[in-house]
């Protein structure tokens, strides 16, 4: 009878003095898709961080408050920032706060809350009004120690609307002025205009199409008081860290 070769099979028992090859797939495949991720998210493949002492909060679109606004519809939440609020003002690394608006305004309340908070930080905080900071925006703007508008960005100031079904006309128009009267107040006691320019600006006809008040643009909103200076990024950073710099002086001097 023939012998039975027997093939060789290749050992694959574990060599620990063998190093192992280990394949560089998952690393490629995550950074594939962080990149992707970026792209959908920032539109770009890479984004810069660096460490910084001042944290960068965005105010655009639509401030939503009580009520969702449709999804095609572009929002701020007010329940996201005021978080991040309380988190900046404990956070000992951050410093300073830098805003950028541009916004169409939005829920009254919501707005007011968010610069009532804001107002109320013991950090500086600087604002930028990029394009446009409107109606409830306006409030937000002076609500930081500094406020900056860049030359194109434009404020509208008109009163409080309300919109659906009203149930007692009398008592609907006091609740309005009552919060109208918020407004105002805040505004007064956070910028340099004057009580009668603001209602002068507020109350104008003939200067919007379908509603009556203003819109200033770029210097003019510097010139009548309701915001600091006309200025871009570069311009409110360096005020912000002046304001940073101070305020360390002072805090040491107290000591």
């Amino acid at each position: 009878m023939p012998d039975i070769i027997k093939p060789v099979l290749p050992d694959t028992t574990e060599n620990p003095d063998t190093p192992r090859h280990i394949s560089p797939e998952p690393k490629r495949r995550h950074r594939k898709s962080e990149t992707v991720d970026n792209i959908r998210e920032m539109g770009s493949t890479e984004i810069p961080t660096v460490k910084s002492n001042v944290h960068v909060m965005t105010i655009i679109g639509q401030v939503e408050g009580h009520m969702v606004l449709p999804p095609q519809n572009k929002t701020t939440k007010y329940e996201h920032l005021m978080p991040q609020l309380v988190a900046i003002e404990q956070n000992q690394e951050i410093e300073g706060l830098l805003m950028l608006l541009n916004t169409v305004g939005g829920d009254v309340e919501a707005g007011l809350a968010i610069a009532e908070m804001v107002s109320s930080m013991s950090k500086p905080s600087v604002s930028i009004v990029l394009g446009g900071g409107h109606s409830i925006g306006v409030p937000i703007a002076v609500s930081a120690t500094r406020s900056f508008i860049v030359e194109s960005a434009s404020m509208t100031i008109h009163p409080i609307r309300l919109t659906g079904l009203v149930i007692g006309a009398q008592s609907s128009f006091d609740y309005l002025e009552k919060m109208q009267e918020r407004v105002n107040k805040f505004v007064i006691s956070h910028s340099h205009v004057t009580e009668d320019k603001w209602r002068e600006l507020l109350f104008k006809t003939g200067e919007l199409s379908r509603d009556i008040g203003t819109s200033v643009v770029g210097r003019d909103a510097v010139k009548i008081g309701l915001v600091d200076e006309v200025g871009g990024v570069s311009q409110a950073l360096n005020k912000l860290y002046e304001l940073i710099k101070l305020q360390k002086e002072a805090s040491v001097l107290k000591q």
